[in-house]
């Protein structure tokens, strides 16, 4: 199991703290340093206010904040958690994409969602009912522009009679692409356009915030490996199919046997990647304390495992 950390670029009521080049710099070197396989942001170029009200939160742009990180690093992957591609033309999103992918050597982790504020994709101009399909339109397009010499596309609102990407991605195809998502949906495009599949735990006491459907318990989480595993049966799909969780029980006074406990449970049902954020903190040199907690209880004890 790999372990992927939350850079704090949520955190814009301590600008000065978290949400300079700098502060993401300094806690993507520490996250390298202290031995996590990743660094993780997320998405909301436009957050209303009523969500934001309820628990929503703030981004900075996913793949300027990564290239901050990338620049501080040089083993670390760079994880979209998630990115919303319905938001973009496909082709400005892959071309975002490979500029990272290239500029990083090659250390682009793509999660990527069919999104659900719906007042989000009023404000940039997109059918919120259209989301599903532009996601598929927008996974399909990453692949092909990055694979062939020259793409030829005929899309939901563009077309293109000959498109070609240069440089060539740094491993020579698309990064891995991982979909985010609770719905039956979701595992069927994980399974049939992803490499990577990533739930989030979402009990019911977690309110409008997060709207995706509940997931709560382990045996809930058991339930959607066992729905993932006979629908890629059913389909044919044979290739291996990672799988991206945050632990119930990681949360801001966790118990390390507790975590070390789940953290076994959701190896055996298939989990290959946990994503880990960090206590709400006061200052970067909190935060980092906080990182190098998780990483000598969390981490490491894993590590020596492998």
């Amino acid at each position: 199991m790999r372990f992927s950390l939350g850079l704090p670029t949520d955190r814009v009521d301590r600008p000065e703290e978290f949400v300079t080049g700098d502060a993401i710099m300094e806690c993507a070197a520490a996250a390298e340093l202290l031995g996590f396989d990743a660094c993780f942001v997320t998405d909301h170029p436009a957050p209303d206010t009523k969500w934001l009200a309820v628990g929503g939160h703030h981004a900075l742009d996913p793949m300027v904040a990564l290239a901050f990180a990338a620049a501080s690093t040089t083993r670390l992957q760079l994880q979209t958690h998630i990115m919303v591609l319905a938001y973009r033309n496909p082709l400005l999103a892959a071309k975002s994409v490979l500029s990272l992918d290239v500029l990083s050597g090659g250390r682009v982790l793509l999660g990527v969602a069919a999104g659900y504020l719906r007042p989000e994709f009023g404000a940039l101009g997109v059918e919120f009912e259209e989301r599903n399909a532009l996601t598929d339109e927008a996974i399909d397009v990453i692949r092909g522009v990055f694979a062939e010499d020259e793409l030829v596309y005929d899309g939901l609102h563009f077309r293109t009679r000959g498109t070609a990407m240069r440089p060539k991605p740094a491993r020579g195809t698309a990064p891995p692409i991982w979909i985010g998502g609770n719905s039956k949906s979701a595992i069927r495009r994980a399974v049939d356009r992803g490499d990577g599949w990533v739930p989030f735990p979402n009990p019911p006491s977690a309110g409008l915030a997060a709207r995706t459907p509940v997931l709560g318990t382990i045996e809930e989480f058991a339930e959607r490996m066992a729905y993932l595993r006979d629908y890629a049966e059913a389909v044919g799909r044979t290739e291996r199919i990672d799988i991206c969780f945050h632990p119930f029980s990681m949360t801001h006074d966790y118990d390390v046997a507790a975590v070390a406990d789940e953290l076994e449970q959701l190896a055996a049902l298939g989990v290959t990647w946990c994503v880990l954020g960090t206590p709400h903190a006061g200052t970067r040199a909190e935060y980092i304390a906080h990182a190098t907690r998780i990483a000598e209880d969390v981490v490491k004890p894993a590590a020596s495992r492998r």
